[in-house]
């Protein structure tokens, strides 16, 4: 059994991979094992509320994959970016807003030009490197007192939830953290305004609500 399990877990792992190069299928499998994201987007709007002074203030979403989130706010005040063409292709023509591919490390942006970002699902796929590089990159655009809304995927504390362990064994991300370890990626130039667990769908989330120091 020990040697048939890490073989029946690449098989699975292809497989999963093999889907999400087609954004579409992809989406609706997400969708299912997360109830729609509802609690996602009720995070989106307690936390940044998107719709409040519209037009004043500009959205960075750090690592879009194939834009779900980009209606969640106002379209000529959302930047979407991706390293995946296929993704940012895919948002392009599926949602309003702005769409770049970009892997996060070195954003072709101005800096200090974004009141708030979202970085949703993304660090549990990067490395520590890669982490902080991201995080000084995420600094450098947004204003000093911005509002940086981080959801990752934490390990399940409920022993009952199987299904979302069974997530985490399958998931394509190989740097599931705990709370303590994303904490310590944030970096000094942000303060920790709150953090706390939530579960959407069978997926566990820790949300961390930082601000962009001066």
């Amino acid at each position: 059994m020990s040697d048939s399990s890490p073989t029946a877990l690449a098989g699975v792992q292809q497989v999963l991979n093999t889907i999400s190069t087609s954004p579409r299928i992809w989406n609706v499998l997400r969708r299912l094992v997360e109830h729609g994201f509802e609690g996602e987007k009720r995070v989106i709007a307690e936390e940044l509320a998107p719709w409040r002074d519209v037009g004043q203030r500009r959205f960075l979403d750090f690592g879009c994959g194939t834009g779900e989130f980009a209606p969640c706010f106002p379209a000529a005040h959302y930047v979407g970016i991706d390293p995946s063409p296929i993704y940012i292709r895919f948002a392009a023509r599926t949602r309003a807003g702005r769409f770049l591919v970009n892997d996060g490390t070195n954003l072709a942006l101005p800096a200090q030009s974004f009141d708030a970002a979202l970085v949703l699902g993304v660090l549990h796929h990067l490395d520590d490197v890669l982490v902080h590089a991201a995080m000084l990159e995420l600094y450098r655009v947004l204003r000093p007192g911005g509002i940086l809304l981080i959801m990752e995927d934490v390990p399940p504390p409920d022993p009952g939830n199987l299904a979302g362990r069974a997530m985490h064994w399958l998931d394509r991300g190989g740097h599931i953290r705990n709370e303590t370890e994303y904490r310590a990626l944030f970096g000094a130039g942000f303060a920790v305004l709150r953090m706390y667990h939530m579960r959407s769908g069978i997926c566990d989330y820790g949300v961390y609500v930082l601000r962009r120091d001066v």
